[in-house]
């Protein structure tokens, strides 16, 4: 052999060394193609926009960062809901470092398309819709300028964030800007289906599942962490919504009013107490309404308590100022709390003055704090000696009434007032009407 068995064996050693690189690159590829060893979280985004959203979100995303995760996976289905919550869920999306992907699973519209243009990637199922997002007032009707102004801007931003192009975003919240072609004519809303998102580059794909999804991505041999929503968010989330607050507030109002006018401590008391106690569990939780509203509560209803005792008014004042004051830090906008208050008092108000009708003050707290003993003649109660015997008797002036004085009558002075004008010194007079220490005398 003209190589000889030692240069054979050499080419032998580098072929086996070679082969072997080539076998741990195939799987390095297929491993990072499949995801192997990544960590995924699964972040649900359903039903509306609010605060109790936004604190779940907070809590998950610092989850899925401290346990290291390599990508978070929101899927979402929601209606929309509150401009300054979505905007505060945007701000904790934009300062994560994981990648993120947005995979619509049946609408995100409104404030949901928001959420989903500040993700790296979005998904949609082939029914999917995203758009629709121009700001409406609680009362149905479209917001001032300002309002809207600021919240085109954020689409923009938030379509810009992401390298997408603005115009669609604008176009979802601006039904000013035609596009007929994806069906949004002049004073109509945009709302993107899956098919359009695609076209105009606002979702990398259409999946039918989360399966699909993860196969897109390149995660389909990654561990997959589901967060759902604790019980106690799930609560908060329910007690904290805009519809629900000024519902608590009243059913709060009704209870104690009702417990004003009822015997003793009962079920009317403990509604209301519930109520208020519901009321502030819900905005903790959120993560809304701190110890020092709890502790400003305490002091009010102590302080309404103590009114029942002290006379005055100003420390019961002082009470339920501490109250609304609480009610007013815990809350998340001082309009919505405005308004929920003042359904609240308007209902108390109404209940108040039907009760008073009924039943009068004659009943629960009222017979302990309002005097009703009464000193009448009848029971012998008199404010001065009343001598009727005097009427009839006659004496002389002893000095002039004008139109008041003093007479003599049966060697007795007492003190008169006359009947009409002045009488003159050693006048003859006569009694004619006492009331009291009243004596009304007339010249004879």
């Amino acid at each position: 052999m003209l190589l000889g068995k030692k240069p054979l064996l050499y080419i032998l050693i580098l072929f086996s060394v070679l082969i072997g690189t080539l076998v741990d690159l195939g799987e390095s590829v297929d491993a990072n193609e499949t995801g192997a060893g990544s960590l995924v979280y699964v972040i649900p985004i359903e039903k509306e926009v609010e605060r109790g959203l936004e604190a779940f979100l907070s809590r998950a995303t610092e989850e899925a960062t401290d346990e290291g995760a390599d990508h978070i996976v929101f899927e979402i289905n929601t209606p929309g809901g509150r401009v300054d919550s979505a905007e505060e869920i945007a701000g904790i999306l934009q300062n994560l470092e994981v990648e993120t992907t947005s995979f619509i699973v049946n609408q995100a519209l409104s404030a949901g398309s928001y959420i989903a243009l500040n993700t790296d990637n979005i998904y949609m199922v082939p029914t999917a819709t995203m758009g629709s997002s121009g700001i409406i007032t609680q009362d149905g009707n479209a917001a001032d300028q300002k309002a809207q102004s600021a919240w085109l801007a954020s689409m923009r931003s938030a379509a810009e964030s992401k390298d997408r192009d603005p115009l669609y975003a604008a176009a979802m919240a601006d039904p000013s800007i035609d596009l007929p072609e994806y069906g949004a004519s002049e004073g109509q809303y945009l709302t993107l289906d899956a098919n359009s998102a695609i076209e105009v580059e606002y979702a990398q794909g259409i999946v039918e599942n989360r399966v699909e999804l993860l196969h897109e991505l390149g995660l389909s041999d990654a561990t997959v962490v589901e967060t759902e929503t604790t019980l106690a968010e799930e609560v908060a989330r329910f007690l904290t919504n805009p519809v629900v607050i000024p519902i608590l507030l009243s059913v709060a109002s009704i209870g104690l009013i009702l417990e004003l006018f009822s015997p003793g401590f009962g079920i009317p008391g403990i509604m209301g107490i519930v109520s208020l106690l519901l009321f502030f569990y819900g905005h903790i939780i959120a993560g809304l309404a701190g110890m020092e509203a709890i502790v400003l509560l305490v002091i009010g209803m102590v302080l309404i308590i103590a009114e029942f005792y002290v006379s005055g008014g100003i420390v019961g004042a002082l009470g339920i100022g501490a109250v609304i004051g609480s009610l007013f830090m815990s809350g998340y906008d001082l309009g919505h709390m405005s308004i929920s208050i003042g359904i609240a008092f308007l209902v108390a108000v109404i209940l108040a003055v039907i009760l008073i009708r009924r039943i009068g003050m004659d009943k629960g707290v009222f017979r302990k704090v309002i005097l009703k003993d009464q000193v009448t003649t009848d029971q012998g109660y008199v404010s001065s000696e009343n001598r009727l015997e005097l009427i009839g008797l006659e004496g002389i002036a002893v000095t002039p009434l004008r139109p008041s004085g003093s007479g003599v009558f049966e060697e007795e002075r007492l003190d008169v007032i006359s009947e009409g004008g002045f009488i003159d010194e050693n006048m003859r007079i006569k009694i004619v009407k006492v009331e009291g220490v009243r004596i009304v005398v007339r010249e004879i």
